[in-house]
């Protein structure tokens, strides 16, 4: 399956270049004219097309056999990277809705939690399950849910020779003073393996995935 992911925008790697920076992330400002953050921790999100679930009672999936309804929503994490091995936690809310309210009735949901390096080897994918509790009459039921993941934070870390590549100073005529280090393809290619991403979606089958994507 290939990822298009929401990233959460607090902690989305996509502000490699950024305007600021805190203790122990990486910063590039003297003779080169840029500034690189990086992060440890992982990009949290939601893979594309699988935030949402539609459970039918047949096998034509029309409105009028609509059974359940879900989605994922307010993903929050945390990150700790003081160890050797980089702890990410999330924690997320699922909403349900049903066509038919009545008698009280159990929805189980499965979910994964997959980590990816460099936007597409996947180093764990794990599958877990939420429960929904509809009461007699009930058309929506909430339950929240959390997740975990660990990331080597040596493999989170530049080597020393792309970071002094990419901190060295620049003197004024010097042939590399004009060139962005990052634009390197080495350099880019060792920055891709140190990012990291935790995605977490519903588990679909082919045709759950397939509806999300036409609907």
């Amino acid at each position: 399956m290939t990822f298009r992911t929401r990233i959460l925008p607090a902690i989305a790697l996509g502000a490699a270049l950024a305007g600021c920076s805190s203790e122990g992330e990486l910063v590039v400002d003297q003779g080169v004219g840029i500034t690189s953050v990086l992060t440890r921790c992982p990009a949290v999100g939601i893979p594309d097309y699988t935030g949402d679930v539609t459970t039918f009672r047949a096998a034509d999936p029309t409105l009028a056999n609509l059974d359940v309804s879900a989605s994922i929503t307010n993903l929050r994490s945390t990150c700790d990277d003081s160890s050797e091995r980089v702890y990410t936690e999330a924690t997320f809310d699922v909403r349900a809705r049903r066509s038919d309210v009545r008698g009280a009735r159990t929805v189980t949901l499965p979910y994964f939690v997959t980590v990816l390096q460099g936007g597409s080897a996947v180093v764990t994918k794990r599958v877990g399950e939420v429960t929904l509790s509809f009461a007699d009459g009930q058309e929506r039921a909430q339950t929240s849910a959390r997740a975990g993941s660990f990331v080597d934070r040596a493999a989170a870390s530049l080597p020393e020779d792309i970071r002094e590549r990419i901190t060295r100073r620049r003197r004024a005529g010097d042939p590399e003073a004009a060139l962005d280090p990052l634009a390197a393809p080495e350099v880019r290619a060792a920055i891709a393996r140190t990012r990291f991403e935790m995605l977490i979606g519903f588990q679909l089958t082919e045709d759950q995935l397939a509806y999300n994507a036409t609907r």
